[in-house]
């Protein structure tokens, strides 16, 4: 019989994942209609829209940490590109950097993904084929019993590169964007609303091609495991829930 002290531990209070939408349109909706209405010397000025712009992806990413109780690393660095690029404005240095800015992030990441192909553990590990959205033990398992672990890590390395690529098509799409988009001088209000229109636009036309990218990447993967390991592609995607625990007066 189940007695106090052998009762299962309680379950981990796991945070509730955010709203999409809401996160939308608090780090890109928002900023773009503040840079372009309030931009004016009859509202708020340059400066005042700038500021209060940014203070709501960079707010959203600091509440997004805390209420994780962990520090992501992709937050981290859309917070510090969102503070180089108030740096920019503020400082009113050359609008071609806003450009190179807007490149150099991606680019990196897409350079260390690249770089992680040959090293022991492939970021892929971290970004894609990890236990939130796989079932790693189980995979794991079944490539064991086929003797198939040699020939899924050479899948892993191939979809290392292609999730290179990803980052490769962010970097040339944000710079390319960035340039057509914003043209005037940085610190004028006519560079404020051309950076909303720039933050708007992005969410289109690299945002959601970005995202169409990862989830073929997704699917080629488990395409790939369910290959090698028999298992059928919804048997793949996270770990067989828990049985409930027994109630009192059971054995």
């Amino acid at each position: 019989m189940t007695t106090p002290d052998t009762l299962p531990p309680a379950p981990r209070a796991v945070a509730a994942k955010p709203n999409p939408f809401l996160e939308i349109a608090v780090t890109i909706v928002v900023p773009s209609l503040v840079l372009m209405q309030l931009s004016g010397d009859d509202r708020l000025g340059r400066v005042g829209a700038l500021v209060l712009a940014l203070a709501f992806p960079i707010g959203w990413g600091l509440w997004d940490g805390m209420r994780r109780r962990k520090v992501s690393w992709l937050a981290l660095i859309g917070v510090v590109s969102t503070l180089m690029t108030g740096g920019i404005a503020l400082l009113q240095i050359d609008t071609q950097w806003l450009a190179v800015k807007e490149a150099s992030i991606p680019a990196l990441i897409g350079l260390v993904v690249a770089g992680s192909a040959w090293m022991r553990r492939p970021l892929i590990h971290a970004l894609v084929f990890d236990a939130s959205l796989f079932d790693v033990h189980r995979i794991r398992q079944r490539l064991a019993e086929r003797r198939s672990e040699s020939e899924f890590e050479a899948r892993l390395r191939t979809g290392t590169l292609l999730l290179a690529g990803t980052f490769a098509f962010s970097a040339v799409a944000n710079f390319f964007l960035a340039r057509w988009v914003v043209t005037s001088p940085s610190g004028s209000e006519a560079f404020n609303q051309e950076l909303g229109r720039l933050t708007l636009l992005s969410y289109p036309v690299i945002a959601i091609p970005s995202m169409l990218m990862m989830m073929a990447l997704m699917w080629w993967l488990a395409q790939s495991a369910s290959r090698l390991t028999g298992l059928t592609v919804s048997e793949l995607f996270g770990p067989e829930p828990a049985p409930p625990p027994a109630g009192p007066g059971q054995t």
